[in-house]
């Protein structure tokens, strides 16, 4: 592999699944051979102290622009330029194809050989927009290859791009660490900490935002507790959309058997998820196709840990599940529908059994994170 910058916005200590994703891969490459440019997470005092706290623990330099969001200007370009000069980087991967991405032809002057360029759910959004498609197909040109998440993100970016960009696409979606989400995770600890040891308890691992679906699951509670009367939903993260989502329960006279966790500590999802017997997450599209769930890492990792899963049909989120096999695909938004599976879930322990384990074997063969790297090692 050649010595690779990696430019990004989506970088922790920022949290998120994109971040994730970037941090994950970059540790599975020779940490010779990257360095990283980055945006400033947070301003002020803490956000700073936590950077640095963080980037000094990376087995690799991290490079922190003064901005909280890179954009392909003259002066974050030059800077790009400066670092792929100053290290030596013959590669170059955007973490994020738009905008960034557009600085491929700067880099490339430079002395780039290999430019790749990983594209998400917004880029796909891009994709719908005129102008924001000019932009996607510039990037297409500069690159040498776009990857995607799945069908979805793909069949879109490619009506987009070039022909000669479509044809170079790679899928590269973000992998499962299998050794840290397993079914021995820690569930029972969690359940017994928070008072369910004995309820059959279905879990939300997400940001609380409105397109994830948590909603949906609340207004899917009433038929839930008419079938599976002591059942608990565990909405495990923070965000804005709490405020509102605490209302609907308590609205909808389901506050007894609806738990918050807040945010929760990376270190303690992988217990988060094993505290459930069934993983539901009904994500949904909205604005029009601009808000659009890329891919759902959350249901791979629950698939991990031995969960049959309950997914929304919003974009790639489907690409994350077997239908029928490994859990089920429901219509986003639709209460009926989310709540009739989980209650089918709930009373057959023999099914899930079943696609628990079909979920993890599935996982092991094809979503590790080892194997992701690689791939992306060849493309550099």
């Amino acid at each position: 592999m050649h010595k690779t910058l990696i430019v990004t916005n989506d970088f922790p200590p920022r949290p998120g699944g994109i971040q994730a994703f970037l941090h994950n891969m970059a540790l599975r490459l020779d940490p010779d051979r990257v360095v990283v440019y980055a945006s400033t997470w947070k301003r002020g005092e803490e956000g700073r102290e936590a950077t640095a706290a963080f980037d000094a623990e990376q087995p690799f330099p991290v490079v922190r622009d003064r901005t909280t969001m890179l954009l392909p200007t003259p002066r974050v370009t030059s800077r790009a330029v400066a670092l792929l000069r100053e290290h030596g980087c013959e590669s170059v991967w955007f973490g994020a194809a738009a905008p960034l991405g557009l600085m491929g032809p700067a880099l490339r002057r430079a002395g780039a050989r290999r430019i790749v360029a990983t594209t998400h759910g917004h880029e796909a959004g891009w994709a719908q927009l005129p102008a924001a498609r000019q932009l996607l197909r510039r990037i297409g040109e500069g690159t040498d290859t776009l990857t995607y998440l799945g069908e979805y993100t793909r069949s879109r970016i490619a009506s987009a791009v070039t022909e000669r960009a479509a044809a170079r696409m790679v899928q590269l979606p973000p992998g499962v660490d299998e050794k840290t989400f397993h079914p021995e995770s820690g569930g029972a600890e969690v359940r017994a900490r928070l008072g369910l040891t004995d309820r059959p308890v279905v879990v939300c691992v997400s940001r609380l935002v409105p397109r994830k679906g948590q909603d949906t699951l609340i207004e899917a509670m009433p038929r839930i507790l008419a079938a599976v009367p002591d059942a608990v939903l565990l909405i495990v993260g923070g965000g804005p959309y709490e405020a509102d989502l605490r209302a609907l329960a308590a609205a909808r006279g389901v506050a007894a058997s609806v738990r918050f966790t807040g945010a929760v500590p990376w270190a303690e999802l992988p217990a988060h998820y094993g505290a459930g017997d069934v993983f539901a997450m009904p994500c949904r599209t909205r604005r029009g196709g601009l808000d659009v769930e890329g891919l759902g890492i959350v249901y791979l990792e629950a698939s991990a840990t031995g969960l049959p899963v309950v997914a929304g049909d919003s974009g790639g989120a489907p690409d994350a599940v077997l239908d029928g096999e490994t859990g089920w695909v429901v219509r986003g938004g639709s209460p009926q529908d989310a709540a009739d599976r989980v209650v089918t879930l709930l009373l057959d322990p023999a099914l899930r059994e079943r696609m628990g384990t079909a979920g993890r074997a599935w996982v092991e063969e094809r979503w590790r994170w080892d194997l992701l790297a690689g791939r992306l090692r060849e493309l550099l």
